[in-house]
Order: structure tokens, then C-alpha cells, then sequence
């Protein structure tokens, strides 16, 4: 059956009610019927429906796109939103990905509780997927393509076109004498997935010519197969994750045969936000983190992700921003501080016990950051410590101990952020003491 405003209308019936629905509209063919389709509908639904144009400004014509698409919408009355972003490729990142990743984050941040967003991917899209994640050599997370509806910032993302095919979309922009625009990069077979739309696919067709449909069960089938394993891994991970710091026991992991453990990683990077690895940084993970001697500690790393390892947990965090060793400033001792390298802000404040208010008045205040040697007698201790020992002690992972902020009077370590302060300049005498505090970056 061809594709019409009554078929998109009972796909529509199915997804959570929502205030807003949002339509990734590039002015291309597919998202330019999408958007004229449901508009269409406009009068049956209760959501707000708006248009959102993601200018990626990678093309000379990207400009110009975006006020087509802002002409064609004011002229409809379509609320519409144009953003801009930067879509430069990350090192190891494809010009395709940058893209895609870029347009999504740009996407999930007007995104509003409970908000829907529409894009047009049609069943033509969905088997050139299964075939690259195939080619990637992904897994069944990966052949599980693209799904119908998925949780999308704090809404969903919704695919109500998946079903259809790109014939089937020109013959009713066809009937309703739509105009679009032409993105003349989807010809260039040097992309990826260029090169599967235009010379691969049509080849299978003509011996296979139920090609998409046959890829899309695959696909499901993948996906009822991916279920099953993340359910088991968020089991197993539940048992081992300590929510505090979103760490997890080493030692539970090794536990587990290698499928599970695998399982149970890309679930806990996956559960936090940050990007898979590949299987070869994941083979890593299993082979030397899970191994190390506890005095070791162990990185692994791709893209902007750090898995590391600790004593017996293994911690995951987006890649540390570099910060100068020699880095040292001056500080009124009144005004936040803002610290270099995304490290937050300290700030201090009247207390009962803490840093003598006489001495940090009459001296010059100052931060810095360890080079190593440094010592400190913490208040109430008997003798003072390295500060090496001192973060052994409070188990202080290695790579944050180079990045805690070290406070100085009149250039003498007087505090350690607000972990301790040197006994030399503490005092207890009545609103005579200040503390100091550490706001790290959220």
C-alpha cells in the first residue's frame, strides 16, 4: 500500500502522548515529506508539532539550505528552529559520524521532557545500516540497526517511516507537488554508505529483491537477541557497580566467562553515556586491566573515552583535559577561583576550625599544583606525610592527584583543596578560621 497521511497517522497512534514533536527537517526528500505529512495531520493532534533544520555548514550551500527551509516553513506556518553547529571530525572520526554526531547532540538539547523527535529514515535506510554494522563487524547491538522508538535525551526519538520505502515517499511528494532540496554529497560513493545506496544495494536487489525486508527482520531479530543480553548484563552489573563513582569491581568482572564480561562492560559504558570502544580496546580491557597487579594502574582509551583501573575498580570518564604541572595563580583570597582545565572552582567561607583568617588575610594567597615532594602535617596529626602517602591513604586515584588544587601562603603549602589543611596555619579561635571549598566541575 502507498504511503499516505491515514497510514502515518495510525503509526503516529502508537507513540507516547506527548506536548511537543519535533521533525528533523534537513529539506530534503524523505524529511520534507515527513514534515508536510504530519503537519498535515496537524488538526487531530494535540502536540505541538515543529521543525528543527541542523545547518552542519560542511557544504557551500549549507547557508543557503537553512533559509529554504525557514522560507518554506514560514510560508506554511510551521514553527521552525535553526541551529548551527560544528560538524569538524574528532581525530579517528569519520566526516559521516561527525555529522551524524554533531546533528544528534544539537537535537537532544531542545529536547524538552517528554518530547518526541520524527526523523525519516525509511526501510532503505534501515537495510544500508544492517549492512554497514555488518561490514563493521558489529555484534547484535549493532545489527540491531535502527529501532522504531528509543529513550532520546529526555524524550524519545521516533522512526514512524521505517516501513516505507523511498519509492513510496517520491510517488507522494509526486502526488502533493512537493519541492525539495537536492544534496548533491549523497552521489559521492567515496562515503560508506553512499557507496552501499548506489552501487551494492541495487546490485542485491535484483537478486534479492525483498532486500529490505528481509534485512529489517534480521534487524528485529537482532534486537530481541540484544535484549536478552543487556538484561543478564545489568544483572550482573548491579551486583558489581558502586554507584557512588559509577565504579565497578575488577575482580567480579574477571569473574565472569569473557561473552558476560563483555556484556557487562559495553552495558556499564553504555548506561553512562560515553562511546563503545572497538572490540580490539575491549579485548584490552579484559586482557590487561582485569589482570594488572593491584599497584598498577592500567589506561585504556579511544576517542574522548579513559577506562582506567584502580586498586580492585575500574573507572570510566570522558578524557582528561591536559593541565600545565607549572601552572600557578594568584588568588585575592575573597572572589571564586576558577580553575584551569574544566577543574570547578574553589571558594571560602567562615568556619570553626579550619585556616587561620589573620594569615590568609595578611599573606599572598596563591594555587598550584603538585610536582611531586611536596609534604603536609594535616591538622590533628603528629607528623607530616607526603602528600604521594597521604593520597595512598585516602585512596585518591592517581590520575586525579596531579589535578587536586594546592593552596599556598605567601608561597608555603597551607591547604590541599579541601581535603586537608597543614597544621602550621590551622587555628580554632572564633570566627578566626576559614575553609575552604572545592565545587568540582559538574
Amino acid at each position: 500500500m502507498a504511503f499516505n497521511q491515514s497510514l502515518l497517522s495510525e503509526t503516529l497512534s502508537t507513540l507516547p502522548v506527548c506536548k511537543r514533536l519535533l521533525i528533523a527537517y534537513s529539506g530534503g526528500m524523505d524529511s520534507h515529506v515527513l514534515l508536510h505529512a504530519v503537519w498535515g495531520l496537524r488538526q487531530q493532534m494535540q502536540a505541538q508539532i515543529t521543525a528543527i533544520h541542523v545547518n552542519h555548514g560542511l557544504q557551500s550551500e549549507a547557508d543557503e539550505w537553512a533559509e529554504r527551509c525557514s522560507e518554506f516553513c514560514t510560508s506554511h506556518q510551521i514553527p521552525i528552529q535553526v541551529v548551527t553547529v560544528d560538524a569538524q571530525p574528532k581525530k579517528g572520526e569519520s566526516p559521516e559520524a561527525a555529522a551524524r554526531n554533531s546533528r544528534y547532540l544539537a537535537l537532544q538539547e531542545l529536547m524538552l521532557e517528554g518530547d518526541i523527535l520524527l526523523t525519516a529514515h525509511h526501510s532503505e535506510d534501515q537495510a544500508e545500516t544492517v549492512l554497514l554494522q555488518l561490514l563493521r563487524g558489529s555484534g547484535p547491538s549493532g545489527l540491531s540497526a535502527m529501532p522504531a522508538i528509543s529513550g532520546f535525551g529526555p524524550g524519545f526519538h521516533a522512526r514512524p517511516l521505517l516501513g516505507v520505502s523511498r519509492a513510496d515517499l517520491a510517488e507522494y511528494a509526486q502526488l502533493h507537488t512537493l519541492r525539495w532540496l537536492e544534496d548533491f554529497s549523497n552521489s559521492d560513493i567515496s562515503f560508506d554508505r553512499n557507496f552501499l545506496r548506489h552501487e551494492v544495494i541495487p546490485l542485491l536487489k535484483q537478486r534479492w529483491p525483498a532486500l529490505d525486508k528481509t534485512l529489517s527482520r534480521s534487524a528485529s531479530h537482532c534486537a530481541e537477541a540484544q535484549l536478552l543480553i543487556e538484561e543478564e548484563a545489568r544483572h550482573d552489573l548491579q551486583q558489581m557497580l558502586h554507584v557512588q563513582d559509577n565504579s565497578i569491581s575488577a575482580p567480579a568482572v574477571a569473574d565472569l566467562p569473557p561473552p558476560r564480561a563483555r556484556a557487562v562492560i559495553r552495558t556499564w559504558i553504555s548506561d553512562t553515556g560515553l562511546r563503545l570502544p572497538d572490540t580490539a580496546r575491549l579485548d584490552r580491557v579484559l586482557k590487561e586491566m582485569l589482570t594488572a597487579r593491584e599497584d598498577r594502574n592500567p589506561v585504556v582509551h579511544w576517542t574522548d573515552v579513559e577506562l582506567r583501573r584502580y586498586r580492585d575498580r575500574l573507572y570510566l570518564m570522558s578524557a582528561l583535559p591536559e593541565l600545565d604541572p607549572a601552572t600557578e595563580l594568584e588568588w585575592d583570597g575573597e572572589a571564586p577561583l576558577i580553575l584551569p582545565s574544566g577543574l570547578g572552582t574553589l571558594k571560602v567561607e567562615v568556619a570553626q576550625i579550619g585556616i587561620s583568617r589573620e594569615a590568609w588575610e595578611k599573606g599572598q594567597v596563591s594555587v598550584c599544583f603538585r610536582v611531586g615532594g611536596e609534604r603536609c602535617r594535616p591538622l590533628g596529626r603528629s607528623s607530616s606525610k607526603s602528600l604521594k602517602k597521604l593520597f595512598q591513604e585516602y585512596g585518591i586515584p592517581p590520575w586525579e592527584r596531579s589535578r587536586v588544587p594546592l593552596i599556598k601562603i605567601d608561597g608555603e603549602l597551607a591547604a590541599v583543596a579541601d581535603l586537608w589543611i597543614c597544621n602550621r596555619y590551622a587555628t580554632d579561635a572564633p570566627n578566626g578560621a576559614l575553609r575552604i571549598r572545592w565545587l568540582g566541575d559538574e
